[in-house]
């Protein structure tokens, strides 16, 4: 390895970008567009980095597979960090290479790191399965710090979404560690807002007719007892372990909100007709639909719980559970998933927003055009460029590992090298 190239990696390891790029600017050769990529990554120019680092990774030598490796995990993350989420078939299928690549090379520090980025993605369009099967071959202890954090902040990401917020808090009491051992202001400030997360309000629950805030350890703790809980979140029925799913089916889980909310009493004909239909004067017709509407909602919680009519409407009676709780979002409103999603603090892509929603395109710039409108979102750049932020806590932090070491040190460029812009 020649000396520029050495002073240009020693350079972006203390947070010299522009003198890196300096020593490298005008030179083509494979272990320079890598860093040149880097380089351009921690100066947010994440299309001109993707790009370097594209031609990086055609540049090596058939015999240079390990910086080839190297050069796609990389790319991936400056994917995760960009939010360009339209990459499963294509940069997974490359990431699992890479994995097998560098482990079989004996570098298990990237492999560790290739692995967690793809389940980083996993969690993020809600594939938990997959994302605990990628990190279920990783050995936390023989990780440096700073990846050690990062694989803690998915498990206990993973953890969040499951519900397990004994693990989630274990996770990231482990992550404050490691995060502390390496000393990066951004990483500590990462996990500290996610554990903060953990002791603010999650989601209201509605009982007896009486609304308040819970925690997620609240929420975890009300699917273990003996309620039959309305999950408003998922639009799921949940009765000591038994789930009935109705998001497919939206005037059914509306009903039952609505019998939920009242319970112990019933509700009145005329306010289920306006809750879920909308109707402003009931007549026979809308009053006949109701009927069916109930009578399908009926089938649908046999097991679980039993509707009766009433004089004044209908009643709904738990059969197995003592209680009858529904559980609200914390803000309800049109377009509260897509703030949830941008309240990571990313900027996000229309495209990408459709693919962790599982929604149309066209849905979802609806929902950002109303959502600007309000002066909710904001757009930043134009075109294919454009993405859409909130204010909110810092990004996830990253670290992308280079191709080739120091001399004298068994470190990868990359090891010390971060592209969005944090000094590890």
């Amino acid at each position: 390895m020649d000396s520029l190239i050495t002073s240009a990696a020693r350079a972006l390891a203390e947070g010299d970008v522009l003198g890196a790029l300096k020593r490298v600017a005008l030179r083509n050769d494979a272990p320079a567009l890598a860093l040149r990529g880097i380089a351009m990554a921690q100066l947010g120019d994440f299309e001109r980095a993707k790009a370097l680092l594209k031609a990086a990774r055609r540049a090596f030598g058939p015999t240079e597979a390990v910086s080839r490796a190297r050069c796609v995990v990389a790319e991936a993350e400056i994917a995760l960090v960009s939010r360009d989420l339209g990459w499963p078939q294509r940069l997974l299928a490359l990431l699992d290479v890479a994995w097998a690549t560098l482990e079989a090379h004996g570098d298990t520090v990237n492999a560790a790191h290739a692995r967690n980025l793809a389940a980083r993605y996993l969690l993020l369009i809600g594939r938990l399965d997959e994302a605990e099967r990628r990190l279920a071959g990783i050995d936390p202890s023989l990780l440096p710090s700073v990846s050690c954090a990062a694989f803690e902040l998915t498990r206990a990401g993973i953890a969040i979404r499951r519900l397990k917020i004994g693990e989630a808090r274990k996770a990231l009491a482990k992550a404050a560690g490691a995060a502390r051992q390496a000393d990066i202001p951004a990483l500590i400030t990462e996990v500290e807002a996610a554990t903060l997360a953990l002791g603010s309000p999650a989601a209201r629950i509605i009982v007896n007719g009486e609304e308040r805030p819970v925690l997620l350890d609240e929420i975890e703790a009300l699917f273990a007892a003996d309620f039959l809980v309305i999950d408003a979140c998922q639009n799921v029925v949940h009765d000591c372990g038994d789930r009935i799913f109705l998001a497919s089916r939206p005037v059914l889980f509306t009903l039952v909100r609505c019998l939920a909310e009242a319970w112990p009493g019933d509700v009145s004909r005329d306010t289920l007709l306006k809750r879920t239909f909308h109707a402003r004067h009931a007549d026979d017709s809308q009053r006949a639909r109701l009927r069916v509407e109930i009578a399908r909602l009926r089938g649908e919680l046999q097991k679980v719980a039993e509707i009766t009519a009433t004089e004044g409407g209908f009643l709904l009676t738990a059969r197995n559970a003592g209680k009858v709780v529904v559980l609200a979002p914390a803000v309800e409103e049109k377009n509260a998933a897509i703030l949830a999603f941008l309240a990571d603090g990313e900027a996000w892509s229309s495209s990408a927003l459709a693919i962790a929603l599982g929604a149309s395109a066209r849905t979802v710039q609806r929902a950002l055009e109303e959502l600007a409108a309000d002066n909710k979102v904001r757009a930043v750049g134009r075109g294919r460029m454009k993405r859409w932020t909130v204010p909110s806590v810092p990004g996830f932090p990253t670290t992308l590992l280079l191709p080739g070491s120091l001399p004298g040190s068994q470190a990868t460029f990359m090891e010390n090298s971060d592209p969005t812009g944090e000094q590890s």
